[in-house]
């Protein structure tokens, strides 16, 4: 008899627990809230051209890597280079991106998302205004429980007709 008062006593106390425990293993709303908000602060970073703000979102690992139409570059030194200093601060005297349709998905300390965005700015050289639109794919990882980027991937959109975007 005490073996079954124990043994039901254990199974109320886990029916209890199970939900609280289940919750916390697979709610990811926290994750994804700072994850967007990580996009948010990606995109100003950009937008200001920012590679101090960039310190802030970026992996300092040496694989991580931004792969954009005109190459790649590799590691936080060169992104800040190469895409920030560069490309956005050099080519662009204003700058603004724009994050749509943002999709996030964690498992565990990684995750990544992906999204389309459009993208509006004035050329440094001649004044002129540039507008582009395109996708991107970020994937994260929780280092020291903050989320950083560890790679960029994207493109500018898709392009239809017979044997195009080969």
């Amino acid at each position: 008899m005490k073996v079954l008062v124990v043994r039901t006593v254990t199974f109320v106390l886990l029916l209890l627990i199970s939900p609280v425990v289940f919750a916390q293993v697979t709610d990811t709303s926290r994750d994804v809230a700072q994850l967007k908000h990580l996009i948010e602060t990606y995109a100003t970073s950009i937008d200001a051209a920012d590679a101090k703000l960039a310190d802030e979102i970026w992996s300092d690992a040496p694989e991580v890597l931004f792969i954009h139409p005109l190459g790649e570059a590799h590691g936080r030194a060169q992104i800040e280079a190469e895409i920030y200093r560069n490309l956005m601060g050099g080519t662009f005297s204003e700058r603004k991106l724009t994050p749509k349709d943002v999709s996030v998905h964690v498992y565990g300390d990684a995750a990544w998302s992906e999204f389309n965005w459009d993208f509006v700015a004035k050329v440094r050289k001649d004044g002129s205004s540039l507008h582009t639109q395109g996708r991107e794919t970020q994937v994260y990882h929780r280092e020291n429980g903050n989320w950083r980027i560890v790679h960029v991937h994207y493109s500018g959109q898709v392009v239809s007709g017979n044997s195009r975007g080969f």
